[in-house]
């Protein structure tokens, strides 16, 4: 090994090292983990740390929390309990006073008889529990210290601050720390080459920063690694979506703004008044599409905000100047919606409302349109992307609900036009973080302000067995002529998925609401269907829609009041937010019940609780980001997310605003980024395997 250290590359295999422990069945499971080369080892960093310069004390009573053991293995059985096999293990604290003890226990895991044998000394990790009289641990994690190494490897494991790495089946902790700390210590400092300033982070190299990531001599040092190397990961992440901005900026672009009489006209003849987020919003828009560079902004706000009447403002802007709009929406629902609103909206106004969907296919495809003519305003769903579009003249692309359209989709919308501008608009509300870094090449206007004359919702979190009483509530607003949805989060009954199912419940609330009449929707009707069904809501001759979460965007029904979400606890707190968006809309006071089973999902329910104390859409997605991570919040496929390995979108939202001040400098002082200081930098912003979700080009 003393000669391998002077060849030693980040780009060395690790099959070429032939180090202790990393045998053939070991190398399978790190190649299992992308793990091939010894760049990719050091770079596969710890998900905790045990703190074993002490150990904790043997419990003697039950805790909630999870304590690290280190102990000696007394005795080892394989029991019974009724057909259920569980291996049980002895250990005992022998260097305390009195005999301290804790039994392990694996269920369904005959091979853990051959992991274990009396006299080994074992590391544990895991939360006591009481079973009858004695206190055990279920599944713990754990490691057994006296391997096969010899003392000299010793150090990594014990009497440290101890990492413990995501694993693969067919390799140990053991084996994969020692493996680290032998490399580390080959490694020469100058193979780990900086990619920050050295001026940013005082007294910190990369090098440094990767050592004490992997082995720390103390929590505040450790602290200090991951910063810099979480910074790092924001500055090459900042400088990617700083560059796309000024590429597409660079493009150069139209003005595509009218003078501003149609809106007037429109904005008079509302019935109400725009709020002041939305016209703060309005005039942001028209300052961008007046300005003649390429607009790329991001419109988010609450449900029930008002974002759709700022959409219209800057689609009259685009049509007054001669230009066509596009309105892309992720459904035919929405679509349709949309349509129905814009048509009684701009019709009096003589502006030519079209309608594409892939179920409006008659007249050869063409879009169902509210007066002769080409359609000044199209809206639909993906199929404004087929070749037959009628978009000849796009000067202004708008996509609603955009994490729910892929990249190319997007893409294909835009490339309609020359150099249209583009709004993009949410409703689900984008956590700082998240609109810093995936949305970073987006100017923002946020409508945060709701409109007059809306119903407070109550909201209730309530257990299964209370649905004859929640029904019951329900058929009182019934009477008194409101309408309601009822939630579930399946079609069909799943063997999988223990969950109740829209079609299944469906008779059921016909004999429960007999004397109403109920529809039923779910995304396996047809188009048509889907309009008929909503149709006949909307206009009140369905009293009980019976849905899935395909009611979660578009529908506006001012005097449904009431709905149950049943199974709630198996929806994101965002996406409940976004179903009870659908009631509050008229001036009617509303209630959304979530039902859970509380005696199977007692932890889920206790989350939901702050859907009852707030309507913050900004918190919730917060909340939500907490709970499930970017990735499920957004859509990992959709959202570009990358792959950061010690930065945390949810937590290091100053981390990452001094990233992107860092990144900033950086294209300042090298704009086409041909400076050998920054190839480190510059490789690590290309590896993101998905493009950002703006990227437009």
């Amino acid at each position: 090994m003393e000669e391998a250290s002077d060849a030693l590359q980040l780009t060395t295999p690790l099959q070429d090292l032939h180090l202790p422990g990393l045998e053939r069945k070991s190398l399978n499971a790190l190649e299992n983990l992308a793990i091939k080369t010894v760049g990719d080892l050091i770079s596969h960093f710890p998900r905790r740390y045990e703190d074993r310069t002490r150990f904790d004390g043997f419990p003697n009573q039950p805790g909630s929390e999870n304590v690290c053991l280190r102990g000696t293995v007394t005795d080892t059985s394989t029991r019974f309990a009724g057909r259920r096999r569980f291996f049980e293990m002895r250990v005992e604290d022998l260097d305390a006073a009195l005999t301290a003890v804790i039994t392990c226990r694996w269920f369904n895991m005959p091979f853990m008889s051959r992991v274990f044998a009396a006299d080994q000394v074992v590391v544990l990790y895991g939360k006591p529990k009481l079973s009858g009289r004695r206190l055990v641990m279920d599944h713990p994690e754990y490691e057994i210290i006296d391997d096969d190494f010899g003392d000299e490897l010793s150090s990594p494991h014990v009497e440290r601050i101890t990492p413990i790495y995501p694993l693969s089946s067919g390799i140990s902790q053991l084996v994969l720390r020692a493996s680290v700390f032998q490399i580390l210590e080959l490694l020469f400092d100058e193979t780990l080459t900086d990619r920050l300033p050295q001026s940013t982070v005082q007294g910190w190299c990369r090098a440094r920063a990767i050592r004490t990531a992997h082995f720390p001599d103390n929590m505040e040092e450790l602290k200090a690694a991951r910063r810099y190397l979480a910074l790092e990961e924001f500055t090459a992440l900042q400088l990617k979506v700083l560059k796309q901005r000024r590429d597409y900026e660079g493009r150069g672009g139209k003005v595509h703004c009218g003078s501003g009489d149609l809106l007037e006209k429109f904005l008079q003849a509302l019935p109400f008044e725009a709020t002041g987020a939305q016209q703060r919003s309005i005039a942001e828009i028209r300052a961008d599409l007046a300005s003649g560079s390429p607009m790329n902004r991001l419109l988010q706000g609450d449900v029930g905000s008002g974002k759709t009447l700022v959409a219209v403002a800057a689609m009259l802007l685009v049509v007054e100047d001669g230009y066509q709009a596009a309105l892309m929406a992720p459904t035919q629902i929405l679509a349709e919606q949309h349509y129905l609103v814009l048509q009684q909206w701009l019709e009096p106004l003589g502006i030519r409302v079209g309608l594409r969907t892939a179920a409006r296919k008659e007249d050869g495809f063409l879009p169902l349109m509210s007066g002769g003519g080409e359609a000044q305003i199209l809206i639909g769903t993906h199929a404004l992307i087929s070749n037959q579009s009628e978009l000849t003249n796009l000067g202004l692309a708008v996509i609603d609900e955009q994490h729910k359209f892929g990249v190319a989709q997007r893409g294909k919308l835009i490339q309609q036009g020359e150099m249209p501008d583009v709004l993009v608009m949410t409703a689900t509300p984008i956590p700082r973080t998240l609109t810093l870094t995936v949305y970073g090449d987006l100017d923002v206007s946020v409508v945060d302000e709701m409109p007059a004359g809306r119903g407070s919702i109550v909201t209730g979190v309530r257990d299964l067995k209370k649905t004859r009483e929640a029904a019951d509530f329900v058929r009182e607003h019934l009477e008194k002529g409101r309408q309601v949805y009822i939630v579930y989060p399946l079609i069909e009954e799943s063997d999988k998925l223990k969950s109740l199912a829209a079609t299944v419940e469906f008779e059921k609330w016909e004999k429960c609401f007999k004397g109403f009449r109920c529809g039923l929707l779910h995304g396996r009707l047809s188009g048509e269907e889907k309009k008929q069904i909503m149709g006949d809501f909307r206009s009140g001759e369905i009293q009980v829609l019976i849905s899935t979460t395909v009611i979660e965007v578009g529908v506006d029904v001012p005097n449904a009041n009431m709905m149950l979400v049943f199974n709630a606890e198996r929806f994101g707190l965002a996406q409940l937010h976004q179903l009870r968006g659908r009631i509050g809309r008229g001036k009617h006071k509303s209630y959304c019940i979530l039902m859970v089973d509380l005696k199977k999902a007692k932890e889920s329910a206790d989350k939901l609780k702050v859907l009852e104390e707030t309507r913050d859409g900004f918190r919730i997605a917060e909340e939500d980001l907490k709970l499930r991570g970017p990735g499920e919040v957004l859509g990992t496929a959709q959202s570009g997310l990358p792959d950061l390995k010690m930065g945390d979108l949810v937590t290091d939202v100053d981390l990452v605003r001094e990233a992107r001040e860092l990144a900033g400098k950086i294209l300042e002082n090298d704009p086409k980024l041909k400076n050998p200081q920054n190839r480190q930098l510059i490789e690590m912003m290309n590896r993101s395997s998905e493009e950002p979700p703006t990227q437009l080009t």
